[in-house]
């Protein structure tokens, strides 16, 4: 009796996108935050003229845009967020037979996903939930989403901050490849606006709220207008330079100015410095294992967090400065959107490429924490 081996190769057979309605401008961010600054400097008066409290800042947009590139970013709560008294989301809490606001956004973007690629729920073995913050502990985001699209199989939550999503596209492959499941979805809800401190100069014109998903499959069942999947490659490195100390294990508000460690906070010229080089030699060496020439690469989907950043992964990989085309941004309108943000640059900018073409979706974050997926155009 001869044994023969079953081969599964995983592909991409097509991404999803939820975008909120509302969007917040870089004027508007700012005429909120400057109002909130002016209010806190004339109730501290007495207190800083002694020193006994830091006297606050303006921001403004030409700040913002030279720091981050970003000019608006979608919110789920916009009105709160710039109301100068709250500068924080007020969604409704929902009751438990309710659909999470999490679970709501996630399964948009996977609808969207499966019809994109000709798929029915009942065609799907299993669900990622992968993102930088859950909604709650338990039970999984995942099996929420999986129970709301009717997918028989299994599902769990991950969280590798930014790099969740291409995380979750490694571990959707390996399962592909082990033969565990043919079909797997990869949802990335990032309500990320819920933990950013929006009365930091900062950082408050860091995140904006959407979520993607990403239908990883069995190149024997996927549609013929696919991406191959040519190789993933994880990397973490600890670094404190990149927290949210909010929890289950603390109560303290998450908007509760005694406790801004509770909500993101970062050390940005360190993450720029070490962040960088890093990624860029990731990229290079796993282009080298699969005999990819790093510089022939068609097009980058890369990280959308700061666009210096990008820009120098992307010349530092490509050997000049990369072009709109070849490392397309959507950073400006999206703002950081933790995880989603190489997916968002993914589903909005890969439909022109053409047979043949290679390229790499890739993120960077908090762990610290990168992931790198080299894919080819299918038909």
């Amino acid at each position: 009796m001869h044994n023969t081996q079953l081969t599964f190769e995983p592909v991409i057979s097509a991404t999803g996108l939820f975008t909120p309605e509302d969007s917040i401008t870089n004027e508007e961010l700012v005429e909120s935050f400057n109002a909130f600054v002016d209010r806190h400097n004339a109730e501290n008066a007495a207190a800083i003229a002694t020193g006994d409290v830091a006297e606050l800042s303006h921001s403004s947009v030409e700040f913002i845009e030279k720091a981050s590139g970003i000019k608006a970013r979608h919110v789920m709560s916009k009105a709160a967020i710039l109301d100068p008294g709250t500068m924080c989301p007020r969604l409704d809490e929902r009751a438990d037979d309710e659909i999470s606001v999490m679970a709501e956004i996630g399964v948009i973007a996977a609808k969207q996903a499966l019809e994109r690629a000709g798929r029915a729920p009942e065609d799907v073995d299993a669900v990622l939930c992968a993102a930088s913050n859950m909604q709650r502990a338990y039970p999984a985001m995942a099996i929420e989403v999986q129970q709301a699209l009717g997918i028989d199989g299994f599902a769990f939550d991950m969280n590798v901050a930014c790099s969740s999503a291409t995380f979750g596209i490694q571990t959707a492959a390996d399962y592909v490849r082990a033969g565990n499941a043919k079909s797997v979805l990869v949802v990335s809800p990032e309500i990320t606006s819920g933990h950013l401190n929006w009365r930091d100069r900062d950082s408050h014109f860091i995140f904006g709220d959407v979520a993607t998903a990403v239908l990883v499959e069995d190149k024997a069942i996927a549609p013929a207008n696919r991406w191959d999947i040519l190789g993933t490659k994880l990397k973490t490195v600890f670094s404190n330079n990149i927290r949210n100390n909010f929890g289950f294990l603390n109560r303290a508000h998450p908007d509760s100015a005694s406790a801004p460690d509770k909500l993101f906070v970062q050390e940005g010229r360190k993450v720029f410095k070490e962040v960088v080089p890093m990624v860029a030699q990731m990229i290079i060496d796993e282009a080298e294992r699969l005999e990819i020439d790093p510089t022939a690469l068609r097009r980058m989907w890369l990280h959308q967090a700061n666009a210096g950043m990008n820009r120098l992964i992307a010349q530092r990989v490509l050997g000049h400065e990369a072009n709109a085309d070849e490392s397309p941004t959507v950073l400006d309108t999206y703002g950081n959107t933790s995880s989603a943000g190489s997916i968002i640059a993914f589903h909005k900018h890969s439909d022109d490429l053409v047979e043949d073409d290679t390229g790499l979706i890739c993120s960077f974050g908090a762990g610290y924490s990168a992931g790198t997926v080299f894919v080819r155009k299918v038909a």
